[in-house]
């Protein structure tokens, strides 16, 4: 029995080992595809947001004056809020790109994205760097746990300095203004967990020309460039 369990080890060990060369590839692909694509911000939030809720139509509002402001589109791919990003830019348009998590439930491609833009990932971690790589800057509309993971992964990148500041644009007071003060008043006010200063790049708005002012007020002051 115990070298029966040895056996299968080996064999978990091994098929590892062979997982290297599908992520090396994917993330081969995703480098060749989104260093042609130039300057573009990340627009995240719900998939299961629907065409008539007011935040899928004002992320179409918002991705219409990205374009609009010289930059393309990256979304998840997939439908909701990440449809409404891509609708916005290919209204526009300009460059609207998906990258999209293969899932069991609710993820599948939209239309609006430029078919030659329009990427699969098996894994969340390539698929992550690909919108931090590439991206600009961040908006982001409410959503759950996917919206909520990207966020924070971005926060904790630039507040360790590992990769360039970029804007990071929360868009719906009503939605983030909870986490907000949460965040200043205990885990930096009572505990003391982060420094005042790792908040300054989030930004909360309610109104695209915000998201727009925001984006080129600071890229007055910064140079456009891939992170990493």
């Amino acid at each position: 029995m115990r070298k029966q369990h040895h056996k299968g080890w080996n064999e978990i060990k091994t098929n590892d080992s062979w997982a290297i060369f599908k992520i090396m590839g994917e993330f081969v692909n995703g480098f060749e595809k989104m260093s042609k694509i130039g300057p573009c911000i990340s627009i995240f939030g719900s998939a299961r947001t629907k065409p008539e809720d007011k935040y899928y139509k004002e992320s179409v509002e918002v991705a219409k004056g990205i374009v609009e402001a010289g930059y393309g589109v990256i979304t998840g791919g997939g439908p909701g809020i990440m449809e409404a990003g891509n609708k916005g830019a290919h209204l526009a348009g300009g460059t609207s790109v998906g990258l999209n998590i293969e899932l069991p439930f609710e993820q599948h491609d939209n239309p609006y994205i430029d078919s030659d833009k329009c990427l699969d990932f098996d894994y969340f971690f390539v698929r992550k760097v690909m919108f931090v790589k590439y991206s600009q800057g961040f908006v982001v509309m409410p959503g759950g746990f996917g919206t909520l993971d990207e966020l924070f992964e971005a926060i904790t990148l630039i507040q360790t300095n590992k990769i360039e500041k970029f804007p990071i644009i929360l868009y719906g007071t009503d939605f983030w203004e909870g986490i907000l003060d949460w965040i200043k008043s205990t885990v930096l006010d009572k505990f003391g967990n982060i420094s005042a200063t790792d908040l300054d790049l989030i930004h909360l708005v309610d109104t695209s020309e915000e998201v727009i002012e925001i984006l080129d007020a600071f890229y007055k002051q910064y140079r456009l460039s891939p992170n990493f």
